[in-house]
């Protein structure tokens, strides 16, 4: 079964289109696209289809019935309308060809999809096609009028041909018939790779893109880049959801890491393109991600719609979209003080006040929200457009809110549900390790896989892309084990080439009656020549934060929520659970969060003793024995 875009066929598509989706999404192999009515650069062919062996083909569909032919020719048809009387159009196949030779001009200006030298230099590693398919007619009408004198039958399917109750359909000759629809055939004597794929659908398909553009990677990312999954293209999944999330209420649950927030950000950019005028409200919990939030989703609505044309750099780049942490929304866009909530809601709900109404309302990590914050923005909420995407990983809720997301915010989500599992952004070595933690010290008698019911959590799945193993540090005091973070981050940076901006330092507070956390590891950076910035250390601080300035991050793990680093260091982790939280499960929470923003390099440190340390020791015991076990064999 072939992966299609969207997942299902709108409902207004006519019953041949529908006929043709679902036989190419049921007769394809796993590893083909089939993209229905993509909007490439503002022109809509009716379906693209790319497959590893195949290359790239442009399906046109009509409808056209024999008596609906009037006159044609190559290049023009004649069509007698019942509506609209006798219009001329250009001949599908014309049209399907024009559509193609848009797309391989688009896709010959990457140099990574052509041939640099002999017969074929310029020209694209794989072959690109294009068909007609008549929805209404068969092949034996097609012969008795001639039909096949203007078309080739080559790059013609008719109803036989496509419809699997026809008693004629034949799956070989459905999958020989497309693999033939190419001027000049010639079959790929290397399949396709996933990274050339995606290329090919990042440039085709410009919401797909989630981070930086293809450009050649720096050598500590070159494992993340050529993985199974590419963290700057979306996966076909994400690709999905982005595009059919609808224009209603929308309710996504996923894992850390499985790219919640992208999807956020290209949905942003596909109702604005779809809805210039609307007023689109982004909202989360804490102050660090709302700049995280505001700079990807600012980078989307810049992104060109061609990777070759100029970006747009105006100021006027996000008009229209305001993206807030929630008090921050509350305080300066609403004037609302939050002890006066009630009496807010309680107006509302009569139509006693006014406030800011909102197009379309996206929240990111929705486990955080009171339900009166919940109900205030659906009370906000366009009634005619009710386009709210909320997005939440309970794992992560370190504030124990309970709802009822119909009672809070008079949407039902029900049936209007996706859960993402996959953890794209860490590495397998690093989601077992948070996981197994989790599992550890959690109520494991909730995690429950697939549910969007009740306050279960959904357990992480894994890509296959590997890493180093999370280090773990225990040193004999409390500068020691700064001192020996400081000369990780340093071998880091040296050695693997990991720059300073791709690290984050967490902290559970700032400073106990013993010792002052912050203070030794700025102290001690500054020593050792380390760059850092303490992101979290006052509000200003929080709303300046930028993460590509040239240094480490120093957070509390609370407010690194929604960020991913390339390497993350959990300091003074003795210090958890933290005495003064009566909540263990909230300190549960907390260093789920910690572990899952490192992309590839986890460590994890301490120079005292608590329930998670001992924890600790046990791993550190067991992979000690296990080098003991294998120096002992060798």
């Amino acid at each position: 079964m072939s992966q299609t875009v969207p997942e299902t066929i709108r409902t207004s598509a006519t019953a041949g289109e529908r006929i043709l989706f679902h036989t190419l999404k049921h007769y394809l192999d796993d590893d083909y696209i089939v993209y229905y009515e993509p909007d490439i650069n503002g022109y809509r062919p009716d379906f693209v289809i790319i497959g590893p062996y195949l290359g790239l083909l442009v399906l046109e569909v009509k409808d056209y019935t024999i008596n609906s032919l009037h006159r044609l020719t190559k290049d023009e048809w004649i069509i007698n309308s019942s509506s609209s009387g006798l219009l001329t159009e250009k001949s599908p196949l014309k049209q399907a060809r024009e559509y193609m030779f848009k797309i391989q001009n688009t896709l010959k200006k990457d140099v990574s999809l052509v041939h640099h030298e002999g017969r074929y230099q310029a020209k694209l590693k794989f072959p690109c096609g294009y068909g007609a398919v008549f929805t209404r007619l068969t092949q034996e009408q097609c012969i008795r009028t001639d039909l096949y004198e203007v078309i080739d039958p080559v790059f013609l399917l008719t109803r036989d041909e496509i419809d699997p109750d026809k008693d004629q359909f034949s799956e070989e000759v459905l999958i020989e018939k497309l693999l033939n629809m190419f001027q000049i055939p010639f079959r790929l004597k290397e399949p396709l790779t996933l990274e050339e794929i995606n290329r090919i659908r990042y440039h085709l398909f410009p919401e797909v893109r989630i981070g930086k553009g293809l450009e050649q990677p720096t050598p500590y990312r070159d494992q993340l880049l050529l993985s199974l999954h590419d963290l700057g293209t979306m996966d076909i999944h994400q690709e999905k959801l982005a595009k059919q999330i609808g224009d209603k209420n929308r309710l996504i649950r996923g894992v850390a890491g499985s790219g919640k927030t992208l999807i956020l950000a290209s949905r942003a950019r596909i109702i604005k393109q779809k809805h210039p005028d609307w007023n689109i409200l982004i909202l989360c919990y804490n102050i660090s991600l709302s700049r995280t939030i505001e700079s990807l989703v600012r980078h989307k609505m810049s992104e060109p719609t061609d990777l070759f044309d100029a970006a747009r750099t105006d100021r006027n780049v996000m008009e229209g979209i305001s993206v807030r942490n929630f008090h921050e929304w509350l305080r300066n866009d609403l004037r609302i003080k939050e002890e006066n909530l009630p009496t807010i809601l309680d107006k509302l709900e009569k139509g006693e006040t006014i406030l800011p109404k909102y197009d379309a309302v996206m929240i990111d990590e929705g486990q955080d929200f009171e339900p009166e914050w919940l109900k205030l923005i659906g009370l906000l909420l366009n009634k005619d457009t009710y386009s709210m995407l909320l997005v939440e990983d309970r794992a992560q809720n370190i504030y124990r809110r309970k709802r009822s997301y119909l009672q809070d915010t008079g949407l039902d989500f029900r049936g209007r549900s996706k859960i993402l599992q996959i953890n794209y952004r860490n590495t397998t070595q690093i989601v077992n390790f948070a996981w197994e933690f989790f599992q550890t010290f959690s109520e494991t008698s909730k995690i429950v896989a697939g549910s969007l019911e009740g306050q279960e959590i959904i357990p992480p799945q894994n890509t296959k892309r590997k890493g180093p193993e999370p280090l773990i540090i225990k040193a004999e005091s409390w500068l020691a084990e700064v001192r020996e973070v400081a000369l990780k981050m340093k071998e880091l940076h040296e050695q693997k080439n990991v720059p300073y901006e791709e690290m984050l330092v967490l902290y559970r507070v700032k400073r106990t009656h013993k010792i002052g956390v912050v203070d030794t590891i700025q102290q001690t950076f500054k020593e050792m020549d380390i760059p850092s910035t303490w992101i979290t250390e006052s509000f200003a601080s929080k709303r300046a934060y930028k993460k590509d300035d040239g240094t480490a991050k120093i957070s509390t793990i609370d407010s690194s929520k929604g960020m991913d680093f390339q390497a993350v260091f959990m300091l003074n982790v003795d210090n958890m659970p933290f005495a003064l939280e009566k909540d263990e499960k909230r300190e549960v929470a907390l260093m789920y969060i910690g572990m899952t923003r490192a992309i590839e390099y986890l460590t994890i440190s301490y120079s005292a003793e608590s329930k998670f340390t001992r924890y600790f020791d046990e791993i550190r015991n067991k992979n000690s024995q296990l080098k003991q076990l294998r120096h002992v064999h060798k």
